[in-house]
């Protein structure tokens, strides 16, 4: 069994990590280098960077704050939103960052998946998708979770690993925020579906839960409230998922 890789999120707009829930009501909480130079310290495996507005705003993506993470930590890390071009992928990747994040582009434009495989590697190329229950169904939406583009979102999975995704990232709308749990159902579905690392978004408020989307077949647990505002440590995570007979990675404590 692969050890499971805790990923704080930290949600960028105009230069400063933000957080809400399900996608509204933002609040500012800190500057990008100074939190993750932080959650590097604290044992973190990887950091997730998305700038939630340059979809939407249909710009660029903010570039400036990965210089500065880059500069300032020494664990990997993914930088998402705006992307949407092999070139603007090689922008970013040449900042510093370890791998390229796309969502909407990807949906508006699925060829930029295989582009970027074919020129960076599949393990350069995450396909982010948010997800959330219409009538029953779980559907993708993109600029931010403001346009429902009705695809079946298993089916979108499927489609984006086909073309070269390595890996996915499960960002739950119905859950983002509430701190209730990760949505397990879909995990198991997703996870059951594709052969590639699969990293659970959206939910996380108690250590159960944690061990809860590990069970459920996610590689990756990524979480943001309870680690902005220190309601959970990354070491508390971690080590609830040993208890849990769930390894993880231990070097970067």
């Amino acid at each position: 069994m692969l050890a499971r890789r805790i990923i704080p999120c930290l949600d960028v707009d105009a230069g400063r990590v933000v957080k809400g829930q399900r996608f509204q009501a933002i609040k500012d909480v800190a500057d990008p280098a100074t939190l993750a130079k932080r959650y590097a310290l604290e044992g973190a495996d990887e950091l997730v960077f998305y700038d939630i507005t340059a979809s939407s705003d249909t710009r660029p993506i903010g570039h400036a704050f990965v210089k500065a993470v880059a500069q300032t930590i020494n664990i990997p890390f993914c930088v998402g939103g705006g992307i949407t071009s092999v070139s603007d992928m090689a922008f970013i990747l040449n900042q510093g960052a370890d791998k390229i994040s796309i969502n909407t582009a990807a949906v508006q434009n699925e060829s930029l998946i295989r582009e970027g495989a074919l020129k960076f590697g599949s393990q350069c190329i995450v396909v982010s998708i948010d997800i959330k229950k219409v009538d029953g169904t779980y559907t993708v939406f993109t600029h931010g979770g403001r346009t429902n583009t009705q695809m079946d979102a298993i089916q979108w999975a499927k489609r984006a690993v086909e073309l070269g995704a390595g890996e996915l990232v499960l960002n739950t709308m119905d859950t983002d925020g509430v701190q209730d749990g990760y949505d397990t159902e879909f995990i198991q579905r997703i996870t059951k579906s594709v052969n590639v690392p699969v990293i659970a978004s959206g939910g996380a408020g108690r250590l159960e839960h944690f061990v809860d989307a590990a069970k459920a077949g996610a590689d990756g647990l990524l979480a943001a409230s309870v680690f902005h505002f220190q309601t959970l440590s990354i070491a508390d995570v971690k080590d609830a998922l040993e208890k849990a007979h769930i390894p993880v990675r231990k070097e970067s404590l």
